[in-house]
This record gives structure tokens, C-alpha cells and sequence, in this order.
């Protein structure tokens, strides 16, 4: 099992795989208080039919849990919804506190340098993820809130615990030209490790790092429990923490060293990132079980 994450795979997505990774690994490690609590809410989320019927077989709590991970990234492209700024806003429908698909949630913008240049940039295109895992957390664990409320917000907190442990959902980079990077989006690399996908950009190499889209059922429990076996269990830390420490990886270790307009992924920079990213996700699940059990404990 070990042997098959190293692997090079084709058409990977950690908006998919790694977010399922995460909710398995979370789950595998909670005990039947919380997951209780976490299965009743996901069952008054008013997308839950949609998790099921995708789950499939298998024990219906688990399953529901790991597909609701992937849904902060199906909306998208549901045209339920909208973004701000981009489409008209969408009639809200029953179970929802609004449509919005609320992008700017997912990453937070924290300048590699202290430039000016590299300030401005951060004081205008700032993320929100930082300020929404502590303010989804409040929500969730508050006994003032609703339970549509609580609904709504736990398969987010679901996925930016994986997103917080994403090295480029982190940063603020400038290129050559003193221009934003949008996240690795703006560099594009050569993969060589993917042939049906050899040329992408940096952010879509790192999204791709935890396995193929398709990873459901056995082949994701293979998976998750090699992790689990590979990775001990971080220290006790604070979501501002993994954002810290996704930064530093991203600063250090995210992007080919060199200075080439469009550099070629080496071995040793691919095995490193395939390593880092691994971690990365074992993290993200042992975390998200710990902040689960804290936020749902005596409910």
C-alpha cells in the first residue's frame, strides 16, 4: 500500500482524493459521541441526498462524512449557486443561508517578503480561510446557532482543514515581473511524472499530488489506513498554526529552485512534494478528528 501512494498517478485532484483522504483519516479516528452528532447534521444538510447516492454502499455515516468533504468544491460549478462579483446572485433555496460559493474562503494570502510591493498585493487580494476556520468553528460548536446553521457550516470546516494543510492555499508569491503568481496558478511547469497531464500549473501539480479523482471504496480505505500507519499523530495546534506551518512549506519547498520562465519537475523535487503532501494530508485528518471531538464534545 505504501508503495502505491508513491506512485506517479494520472488525473489527480486533492480538491477530490486528498479532501476524501483527510475526511477518512478524521474519521477513523473519532470516537461515537462525535460521530453521532457529525451524522445527524449531515443529514439535515439539504445536499445530503447527493452524498449518498454518490457514497454508494458501504457503512452510510463513513461514507456520507468523506463525500460531503468535496462538496465546498462541487459547488462551483452548480449553477445553484453563484459568485460574487462574477454572476447574479441565484434564489436561495430551503436549508441554505444564501448561494454564494464563497472562493475567497478557501485560501488566505500571506506575502513570501516584506516589500511594499509584496504588502499591497496582500492588503488587496487577501483570502479568507485564516478568519473562516476559527469563525466556522464558533458556529459549529455554539449551542445558540441552528441546527440548519451547524448543517451548512460542517462539510465547510471539513474541507478547509484540508485546504489550511495545502502548502499554495497559503501564499503570496511575486514572479520576475513583480506580479502575483495567483497561487502557482500563474507558473506553469512541465510534469513529466504525469504523462496525460505534462504541462499544468504549480497549484494543479500540488492539487494533484494525493491521488487519482476517483478515489473511493477500498482503493481510499487502502490508502488512508497506509497513511494513518506512516504518519504519527501531530501535536495538539491551532488552525493559525497549520497555516503557519503551510506557509513555511511554501516559502521552502513548493516551488522548482531556479529561475526558468517554465521549469521541468525533477525526480527529487517530485518525490519530496509526493512526501510533503502525504504528510500534509495525515495531518489535515488527524487535526480535523481532534477539532471535531472539541467542538461537538457534550452535545
Amino acid at each position: 500500500m505504501l508503495f502505491l501512494l508513491l506512485l506517479p498517478l494520472p488525473a489527480l485532484a486533492w480538491n477530490a482524493a486528498g479532501h476524501r483522504l483527510v475526511a477518512c483519516i478524521a474519521w477513523d479516528h473519532l470516537d461515537q459521541q462525535p460521530r453521532s452528532v457529525i451524522s445527524q447534521l449531515l443529514r439535515e444538510h439539504p445536499d445530503y441526498a447527493r452524498w449518498r447516492q454518490r457514497a454508494g454502499d458501504g457503512d452510510t455515516d463513513r461514507s456520507t462524512f468523506i463525500e460531503a468533504s468535496t462538496w465546498p468544491d462541487d459547488i462551483r460549478k452548480d449553477t445553484r449557486f453563484y459568485s460574487a462579483g462574477v454572476d447574479a446572485p441565484t434564489p436561495t433555496l430551503p436549508g441554505f443561508p444564501d448561494m454564494e460559493r464563497r472562493r475567497d474562503w478557501h485560501y488566505v494570502n500571506r506575502p513570501f517578503g516584506d516589500s511594499r510591493e509584496d504588502q499591497r498585493h496582500s492588503a488587496t487580494i487577501s483570502g479568507l480561510l485564516d478568519k473562516q476556520l476559527v469563525t466556522l468553528a464558533q458556529t459549529l460548536a455554539s449551542p445558540g446557532t441552528t441546527r440548519s446553521e451547524r448543517s451548512y457550516v460542517l462539510p465547510w470546516l471539513i474541507h478547509l482543514t484540508g485546504d489550511a494543510h495545502q502548502p499554495l492555499h497559503t501564499s503570496l508569491r511575486l514572479n520576475a515581473e513583480g506580479k502575483f503568481d495567483r497561487l502557482g496558478n500563474g507558473l506553469t511547469v512541465i510534469n513529466p511524472f504525469n504523462p496525460r497531464k505534462s504541462a499544468t500549473t504549480l497549484h494543479a501539480f500540488w492539487d494533484d499530488l494525493p491521488g487519482p479523482v476517483w478515489l473511493r471504496g477500498e482503493r481510499l480505505d487502502a490508502a488512508c489506513q497506509a497513511l494513518s500507519a506512516l504518519y504519527p499523530r501531530p501535536t495538539p495546534s491551532s488552525s493559525a498554526q497549520w497555516i503557519d506551518e503551510s506557509w513555511q512549506v511554501a516559502r521552502s519547498s513548493a516551488y522548482p529552485p531556479g529561475d526558468d520562465s517554465q521549469p521541468t519537475i525533477s525526480v527529487e523535487f517530485n518525490e519530496n512534494a509526493r512526501a510533503i503532501a502525504n504528510r500534509r494530508i495525515a495531518e489535515a485528518g488527524y487535526r480535523l478528528a481532534d477539532l471535531l471531538r472539541d467542538l461537538l464534545r457534550g452535545q
